[in-house]
């Protein structure tokens, strides 16, 4: 539902203009910034940290799989640009099956490990996950405009209800488990999107149009999938904690950056009009 509201939010000139509008240099960073530094930022976490192969292992997943599916809608509610959002998701969500399989398959060679993921499994779950909804919901607002208009806000409201109820229903499952587990979990977890941030942050220069989007935005990634690979190809129940930890950590970690930009760019506008008055 939220997937097909965020659709019935999104204007395909818009998502292809925000596209051209990046250099091959600003894709190149992105790709740095999205894909490698974050893995393996996550491995020198597992090394400087004492937490258990596990923990890192979960954390490596959570590095190496960008945009949530909920990461446009999330980014907008803070006051970001949704277009810009929905291009980056859409770019993420198409390198998923190449990159994924290839990082996974590298990392397994440091701990003499074969893991392959295989490509098909990850487009069917990112298809069905984002980029079918997403074009459903884009086509209803062309060719129903009005209908679309008017269900909009009722998918968003019933949505987001479900998905709180589910995240209520998961902490209370896992309340046991988040208790016993060592607060280096947390620390590491905090660390990750911290540094997805920060890497972001230090890559895309003040020029790049959108880079607050873009850092806010890489920040949030698909803890969803990094769950599915756990289990399906690691067969490693023992990283739930810490991929639930980055779970939580995430939205405060956007929330707190999301104030502190909308903080600057009050100053730098109020510096913008004094400067103006005395001119």
């Amino acid at each position: 539902m939220l997937m097909l509201s965020v659709g019935m939010s999104l204007e395909l000139g818009s998502l292809v203009a925000h596209w051209r509008r990046l250099t091959w240099q600003t894709w190149t960073r992105l790709l740095f910034a999205t894909f490698l530094l974050p893995p393996l930022l996550a491995l020198g976490l597992g090394h400087l940290l004492p937490v258990t192969l596990a923990t890192t292992a979960g954390l490596f997943l959570i590095a190496i799989a960008p945009g949530a599916p909920l990461m446009t809608r999330g980014v907008a509610k803070r006051g970001f640009d949704m277009q810009l959002a929905a291009s980056y998701q859409v770019w993420g969500a198409l390198m998923i099956p190449l990159m994924i399989p290839l990082l996974a398959a590298a990392a397994g060679k440091l701990y003499d490990r074969e893991i392959w993921i295989p490509p098909g499994a990850l487009l069917a779950v990112i298809a069905k996950q984002q980029l079918l909804p997403l074009i459903a919901g884009m086509a209803l607002m062309r060719w129903a405009p009005e209908f679309a208009t008017r269900v909009r806000r009722v998918f968003n409201v019933v949505g987001n209800g479900l998905l709180t109820l589910a995240i209520l229903g998961l902490l209370w499952k896992l309340g046991p488990t988040l208790r016993e587990i060592s607060p280096w979990v947390f620390v590491a977890a905090l660390g990750l999107a911290c540094g997805c941030l920060g890497v972001s942050r230090a890559l895309l220069s003040g020029k790049t149009p959108g880079v607050q989007t873009l850092v806010v935005s890489n920040v949030n990634r698909h803890v969803g999938l990094a769950l599915l690979i756990s289990g399906q190809y690691l067969s490693n129940k023992n990283t739930l904690p810490v991929i639930a930890c980055y779970a939580l950590c995430a939205p405060l970690v956007m929330a707190l950056y999301a104030k502190h930009a909308r903080r600057r760019e009050a100053e730098s506008l109020a510096a913008s009009r004094a400067q103006s008055t005395l001119l």
